[in-house]
């Protein structure tokens, strides 16, 4: 639309037009662009709803068929069998005549022989003799009646039950087809409910096509845990919706306004420094063998000993923080956060409630595990470990979902798996740094990386049915009942939490700031998804051990061999090359 420019330049003349016409005739395009939308907007519903009349009808020709052919092939089925019935019988009688004629053959040659008069020649076969009538005929016509009827009744017996079978066969067989139709008209109706609520969904962004809150898909995995990588998220699917056409008069200003890669690779470092610094935290907080000298200025001894008691009251503690701002957090990222629980809480899904919170529960040991290798074995170290996940998740996708790794995906596990002996060989060699327990220390990474590669699992069998922000809150407070009734319920002394008095300010001060950490980190992700990508995203997060391993060094001064450093450098790597793969692979299927 032109702009008109009312103020004029000194030296120029005043403009003969007044202020009142000008703003007048900008009222006027505005009124006319608003009619020019509508009616483009009300012609593409009207079309949808013509497309959406023409596939219902469709819809029911496919079925109409479908009960044609049902009809059919149960017609041709039942003659086909009746015929082959017929058949049966009729070889039997024919047997069955054969063998009477052959019995009685041989009865009267036996009464002519017992009566005395030899017949001169023998009788030929399929001819009945006329012997003379001896004394006891009655006698032996009565054995030859017997003999009969019980050669009958065997043979009445013996059809019945093959005709009980062909029955009993027939009737399965029936019920197969009862069981394909019922599967058929499944199928059909979940195609139509889901052709409705794509119609639907576009009728409403035509309604409201400048809406800036778009619904996309990410993976959910990348903005729960705070303790590890962003790994393995599925490039975003959105869904191909048909261009708003625009009036020539308005100027195109999406581009201008769109973030560029650029800034969502920024986000994407950045919330990779967060959770660095998270690790490194989390590392100071839990007290080792000799006070920790931050930046080299002042010793911090720590808040708590690790333990796996203590463990859960960290992140009772963090989460605590977390669901205080976390709806806020949801609601600013997905207005439509509230109404998407409600419907989730309405359904009574099962299968999808036994997804959500079993994913949860891996979660929640996951993260209690690292924060207890963290407290035992330097930060870089921990991550290292935790990424044997990568592996199990691929080879659980493989036996679950049939997912094959391709020549990449080998290599790279098993360049994962030479980082991880290089990281955690140096641990057994030497005492760890900070006085903490290493075979405790590897051992709880490595059941971490375990148990939130089910986390992962289970995550990839929900999505599509749950927005991934609403799964993430649910999620989090899925962990925060599991903390609090871990807590609850007594334990033993090994596992129970061991706190001094004294130290409950620190300890919820720290619990502030890994709480505050967690829920920046989860705000510069989803922006990076949002901006860059799922896939380029999951690259940056790759640096996440190597990053760990830095800050420590830098805040803490947590030395690490070469031998560990090579590990960790060798599992970025591999890691990095899975997630490269995903990026090429989708461009090498689409040329």
């Amino acid at each position: 639309m032109a702009q008109r420019n009312v103020y004029s330049s000194k030296g120029e003349p005043e403009d003969a037009q007044s202020a009142e016409e000008v703003l007048h005739s900008v009222m006027q395009e505005l009124d006319a662009l608003h009619e020019n939308v509508k009616g483009q907007l009300n012609q593409d519903i009207t079309r949808l709803q013509t497309e959406k009349n023409h596939l219902i009808e469709d819809i029911e020709d496919l079925r109409e068929q479908y009960r044609k052919l049902q009809s059919q092939q149960m017609e041709s089925l039942s003659g086909r069998y009746i015929q082959q019935q017929q058949l049966w019988l009729k070889q039997l009688a024919q047997v069955l005549a054969h063998n009477l004629q052959d019995l009685l053959v041989q009865r009267f040659n036996e009464l002519s022989a017992n009566s005395g008069n030899s017949l001169s020649s023998p009788i030929p076969s399929g001819e009945f003799p006329i012997p003379l009538p001896p004394s006891n005929y009655d006698e032996r016509a009565s054995q030859l009646l017997a003999a009969l009827d019980e050669r009958i009744d065997r043979s009445f017996q013996m059809i019945e039950q093959d005709l009980t079978s062909y029955e009993s066969e027939l009737s399965v067989r029936l019920n197969n087809m009862k069981t394909l139709e019922l599967q058929g008209e499944e199928l059909l109706q979940n195609l139509v409910n889901r052709i409705r609520e794509e119609l639907e969904e576009e009728e409403e962004y035509l309604e409201n096509p400048f809406d800036a809150q778009d619904s996309y898909v990410e993976e959910l995995t990348n903005s729960v845990n705070s303790v590890r990588p962003q790994l393995l998220q599925p490039t975003p699917v959105e869904r191909p919706r048909e261009p708003v056409p625009e009036p020539s008069s308005v100027p195109s200003t999406a581009s201008a306004k769109a973030p560029s890669v650029q800034t969502g690779l920024v986000l994407a470092l950045s919330s990779a420094v967060v959770l660095s610094l998270f690790n490194v935290c989390l590392r100071i907080l839990i007290k080792g063998r000799n006070p920790r000298v931050v930046f080299g200025l002042f010793e911090f001894p720590g808040v708590v000993t690790p333990g796996f008691g203590n463990s859960l009251l960290i992140l009772l503690m963090r989460l605590i923080v977390v669901m205080a701002l976390m709806p806020i957090l949801a609601t600013f990222l997905y207005p439509s956060v509230w109404k998407d629980i409600r419907r989730l809480f309405q359904s009574g899904d099962r299968s999808l409630w036994s997804k959500v919170l079993g994913s949860a529960f891996f979660l929640f040991l996951s993260q209690v595990l690292i924060y207890l290798a963290i407290g035992n074995i330097p930060a870089g170290i921990a991550i290292t470990i935790f990424f044997i996940y990568p592996i199990v998740t691929v080879l659980g996708s493989w036996i679950l979902f049939g997912s094959r790794p391709t020549r990449v995906g080998f290599f790279a596990i098993f360049g994962i798996t030479v980082g991880l002996i290089l990281a955690g060989l140096p641990s057994f060699a030497a005492q760890a740094p900070g006085g903490g327990n290493v075979g405790v220390g590897v051992a709880a990474a490595l059941a971490s990386g375990i148990t939130f590669a089910g986390y992962v699992l289970l995550t990839q069998m929900a999505a599509g049915k749950l927005h991934p922000i609403p799964f993430s809150l649910v999620n989090f407070a899925a962990i925060f009942v599991f903390s609090s009734l871990s807590l609850w319920v007594p334990l033993s002394e090994n596992f129970s939490p061991k706190i001094d008095q004294n130290v409950w300010p620190g300890l919820i001060l720290g619990g502030v700031v890994l709480g505050v950490l967690t829920l920046f980190s989860y705000l510069l992700n989803n922006f990076a998804i949002r901006f860059a990508g799922a896939a380029l995203a999951s690259v940056i997060g790759t640096l996440g051990p190597a990053m760990t391993a830095l800050f420590g060094f830098l805040i803490i001064n947590e030395k690490l061999q070469p031998v560990a450093i090579m590990g960790m450098a060798v599992v970025t790597l591999s890691v990095a090359a899975m997630s490269v793969e995903r990026i090429v692979a989708p461009q090498k299927k689409a040329s």
